[in-house]
């Protein structure tokens, strides 16, 4: 009876947690949320670095244990005028139960006291947000702007794996903070390379802007005798269209 009761309560709690954050994510822009991102688990650490997605915009924070913070892209700009590597974070919102992954529904900087609240996506209407705000004048971390052209290529040793908010590989960190991304079935497939240790060779388009460094693979391999090509994913299908006439 007692096992089953504790079950139950766990089961609760996890479904609270899950309802927390999808009602947060559902409000009007602009408006706090309902539930107080406070009463979901916490979690305090030193961001390292940021993560971004393959046009540039940041999608979540690497912490200096690992851990990676997950935040949805509409909050690239917010996040990168209130938190830089370097500052201590508490971050609170949905853990993993395997790995070391948050979905943040809040994160605030303790020297600043700013907190950015993932309040739900913009609106229809209002575009993109702003792009992040330039370095300072002189700032060693600030790469070269804009897109770097054509096909480039990366060489690096993994120093951890990427996932996306639901856990699905995704990606790698190198060892020099490079980001690299690719859609989770391929990930999946090539989930050996992406292991930490792992040295690889990888073909594909860039970005560099003054948060950091992004690669979307195109071909990957351990070395460049050995690249294996990454499909596209692919096109989304469109919803409500009428389907094409059958062939006479």
């Amino acid at each position: 009876m007692m096992t089953r009761w504790k079950a139950a309560l766990l089961c609760g709690s996890a479904l609270f947690a899950v309802r927390a954050g999808t009602l947060a994510q559902n409000q009007p822009p602009g408006q706090a949320p309902v539930y107080d991102p406070q009463q979901l688990p916490a979690q305090r650490g030193q961001v390292q670095q940021f993560t971004l997605t393959p046009r540039g915009d940041i999608d979540g924070v690497i912490l200096s244990d690992g851990t990676e913070v997950k935040t949805p892209p509409h909050l690239s700009t917010e996040i990168a005028y209130s938190v830089k590597p370097g500052d201590t974070v508490v971050v609170h919102g949905l853990h993993a139960a395997a790995l070391p992954l948050v979905q943040a529904v809040s994160i605030t900087d303790e020297a600043t006291g700013r907190t950015v609240v993932d309040s739900g996506p913009p609106g229809p209407g209002r575009g993109p947000g702003a792009p992040p705000p330039p370095p300072p004048p002189g700032d060693p971390d600030a790469g070269p702007p804009g897109p770097i052209p054509g096909l480039g290529e990366v060489q690096g040793r993994v120093r951890m794996t990427l996932h996306a908010p639901q856990g699905e590989v995704n990606g790698a960190l190198l060892e020099d903070g490079t980001i690299l991304r690719m859609p989770p079935p391929q990930a999946f497939r090539f989930a050996a390379l992406l292991r930490p240790g792992q040295l690889l060779v990888v073909e594909g388009t860039g970005f560099t802007n003054a948060i950091g460094k992004v690669f979307e693979i195109r071909q990957l391999g351990p070395s460049r005798d050995q690249l294996s090509r990454v499909e596209a994913p692919p096109p989304p299908s469109g919803r409500g269209l009428m389907p094409p006439p059958p062939r006479p």
